[in-house]
């Protein structure tokens, strides 16, 4: 079988570091083309990784190479009318997180994607890690029970310097948006998707202004079950923090390092834990992951995880968050 042509759109930081490398791993894929419209930084990256076709404007990247799926890492502005474009024109398409900046964004590249027929997934890829799989099947067997509340934290500088990523009109927001969606995508995924009815949520701008960079949120679900998120740029720390637990009826499971203790009489026994990989390498293995069931799945091989409408309604939650923080008030789901 021929191998599926790819196309890269935005050469930042998270296409060097993660998505260029990883697919050059892929014996079924191959990278034919990127656009940046930095010409030095095209010309540099296109060289590095002997890349043929190079474009400035993502247009002519969708219009003239023979690709089959698009990767787009741009500026989050810009990704709702490139992923509409690319569709448009036949092709697959990755979206790195966040999908989108607003709900009402998103919804035309959900509809562009229908009538295209074409896959859309947006880049959660803390679910793709091996040990948030693993977290998974223990969740999904019982073993520590029925789940009844989720802890999860992520305490770090701000994960970038461009521009852009600090403007709200480009960004989309700020710390909820850069790792706090992808937590709390970890968290309803480990759920099986709750409802979430009911958020109440904190933000603060300790060193920011029209974008929040430390935020905490309650998320109420059905049948009693709650959600805890905590995300930071600015909170006072020795070292980056991420932490997430689960916790059973029978038991409890954390990762990093992923452990699940399960309860017998009165003592909560450890009965798995894993730490041979340190979260640098669970960090490339997820993208990695991510970029294999995205092939795979345009493939026909797997079915396709993470998706746009997911990824929607994420984003639906995310506003509430919002909303409750500006309002200071919990916000109910209809």
């Amino acid at each position: 079988m021929e191998k599926t042509k790819v196309g890269v759109i935005g050469l930042g930081s998270i296409a060097q570091l993660v998505h260029l490398p990883n697919l050059v791993k892929l014996s079924n894929s191959e990278i034919t083309s990127v656009s940046e419209i930095d010409k030095r930084k095209l010309n540099a990256i296109a060289d590095k990784f002997s890349i043929p076709n190079r474009y400035s404007d993502y247009k002519e990247l969708i219009d003239k190479s023979d690709i089959d799926v698009v990767i787009i890492t741009t500026p989050t502005s810009l990704h709702a009318e490139i992923a509409i474009y690319a569709l448009n024109s036949g092709k697959h398409v990755l979206v790195e997180k966040p999908f989108v900046r607003s709900f009402q964004e998103g919804i035309p590249v959900i509809e562009a994607a229908k009538k295209a027929n074409k896959h859309v997934i947006v880049g959660m890829n803390l679910r793709h890690r091996p040990d948030a799989m693993l977290l998974k099947s223990v969740i999904s067997s019982e073993e520590i029970g029925k789940i009844f509340y989720i802890k999860g934290g992520w305490i770090r500088r701000k994960s970038s310097e461009q521009d852009w990523f600090m403007k709200k009109e480009e960004s989309g927001g700020g710390v909820i948006i850069d790792i706090g969606i992808v937590l709390l995508d970890l968290a309803l995924w480990l759920l099986d998707y709750p409802k979430v009815e009911a958020i109440s949520c904190q933000n603060f701008y300790q060193n920011t202004k029209n974008i929040e960079d430390s935020s905490i949120s309650f998320l109420r679900c059905n049948n009693s079950r709650l959600v805890s998120l905590e995300t930071s740029w600015s909170l006072p720390m020795e070292k980056a923090s991420h932490y997430f637990t689960v916790y059973g009826t029978n038991g409890y499971a954390t990762l990093n390092p992923f452990s699940v203790f399960k309860k017998y009489e009165d003592q909560y026994i450890e009965v798995g834990s894993s730490q041979t990989e340190n979260s640098a390498i669970l960090f490339q293995k997820s993208y990695l992951n991510e970029l294999k069931n995205f092939i795979g799945a345009i493939r026909g091989i797997n079915p396709l995880v993470s998706t746009g409408e997911e990824a929607l309604e994420r984003l639906r939650i995310v506003e509430a968050m919002y909303r409750s923080s500006a309002e200071h008030k919990e916000i109910t789901l209809s």
